[in-house]
């Protein structure tokens, strides 16, 4: 499958918007000539340009995170995607009323931030994110408003310590996404919303798996939490991270259970909007949960042919995932006895983490060269870590400035 570009998706987005390339142009007062040039990869976009496109076809910035690729001024592009915009608590600049309008349009910032998430690691955002949860705290503290929108605030809160800690959590800082969770469970219970509760207490449990290796109890709070009334999405989501609990624990039967209700979850047919911060959880999703609990539970002949197909289809441009994804993929390899194969994974995933500013994949490929030390002296082996150590030496990406917070 072909990468997604900025181009393939800038023309997908105008084909879906039913606009020609000259109604385009009226729009964003750029050229009909350089919009196609543009589309078809014949010129890069500069990072206002492409909040521009971002903007009038309303791809809530994905169109942003596409021109911001590993090594390609990603500061720029971090910034044009709204992270060095007025903060929240710039609202009340001019007295201290929060309108009904507000939480809509912090929602929707909020939504627009969620997306560099695919493209960047969490050394790039984790600090912006921490300074839009510190804003909205300043805001819902020093503002006047009225219950429901009250209500509405902590919401907001809730999902942006959720996507701090994650951020947090991505570059290695566990004690501040800790913190950022147990936030977010606090705003999430005032405002009394279960969804936002569940998945904080599934964030703490995928961390706690990190850090202790068990968080069964926690995972299963979560799904209880939210019962059979949140929307499929949601309900998809804590049972996939369930599974990934049990598995962990090497419960095989726990871990197929909570797969089994995932899977189905993301069949049903529900009317009701998924909230937002469930927009990337789907089938491909699902099958990659479930390649990795069989891979942790030692089973490869299930893990291998799932993780093989998935990956296949999925593009480079979420490197920090697929590579994750390939190690788990190199893993099973290994427990087949096929340990060219795993080398070639493992390669791949180091490759693609190159330029991502996350933590996750180097530990993963650490993990793998301490289970390949059996097998030092085979090539792909001694190549492997050649290109490890290589990979060391060079610079770690920059974190992205982190906006003003005054």
């Amino acid at each position: 499958m072909t990468e997604p570009s900025f181009a393939c998706r800038l023309r997908a987005l105008r084909e879906e918007s039913g606009l020609s390339l000259r109604g385009l142009a009226r729009l964003t007062f750029y050229g009909k000539s350089y919009l196609h040039e543009l589309e078809t990869g014949a010129k890069a976009p500069t990072a206002q340009i492409a909040q521009q496109l971002d903007r009038v076809l309303r791809a809530r910035g994905e169109l942003v995170a596409l021109a911001a690729r590993p090594g390609v001024r990603r500061r720029e592009f971090v910034a044009a995607a709204g992270l060095a915009a007025a903060l929240p608590h710039t609202l009340l600049s001019h007295g201290r009323q929060v309108d009904a309008a507000t939480p809509g349009r912090l929602a929707e910032r909020t939504a627009r931030l969620r997306r560099l998430d695919n493209y960047l690691g969490g050394a790039d955002t984790r600090q912006a994110y921490a300074a839009e949860v510190e804003s909205t705290s300043r805001l819902i503290r020093d503002g006047s408003y009225s219950e429901a929108v009250g209500r509405q605030l902590l919401a907001i809160l809730a999902e942006q310590a959720q996507l701090a800690g994650w951020a947090a959590f991505d570059a290695g800082v566990h004690d501040e996404a800790e913190r950022l969770y147990r936030t977010s469970l606090a705003a999430a219970r005032e405002a009394d919303d279960a969804p936002l509760i569940g998945n904080g207490l599934a964030l703490l449990a995928y961390q706690q798996l990190t850090l202790h290796g068990r968080a069964v109890d926690l995972a299963d709070a979560a799904c209880t939490t939210v019962g059979v009334a949140a929307t499929p999405g949601v309900r998809a989501l804590l049972h996939l991270r369930a599974a990934w609990a049990f598995a962990t624990a090497g419960d095989a039967g726990g871990a197929d259970r909570h797969l089994g209700i995932g899977t189905r979850c993301l069949a049903e047919k529900d009317e009701r909007p998924e909230p937002d911060w469930v927009y990337w959880v789907d089938r491909t999703e699902s099958e990659v949960m479930t390649g990795r609990c069989w891979t942790a539970l030692r089973r490869p002949v299930r893990a291998v042919p799932v993780l093989e197909r998935v990956l296949a289809e999925f593009d480079d441009t979420y490197a920090r995932d697929k590579a994750l994804y390939l190690t788990w993929l190199a893993d099973a390899y290994l427990d087949a006895n096929e340990v060219e194969m795993a080398c070639d994974a493992a390669a791949t995933a180091l490759r693609l983490a190159g330029g991502v500013a996350s933590v996750r994949p180097g530990q993963r490929i650490d993990a793998l060269l301490r289970r390949l030390e059996p097998h030092t002296l085979l090539p792909c082996v001694v190549e492997l870590r050649a290109m490890t150590a290589e990979a060391a030496t060079r610079p770690a990406p920059t974190a992205a400035p982190t906006p003003d917070s005054r």
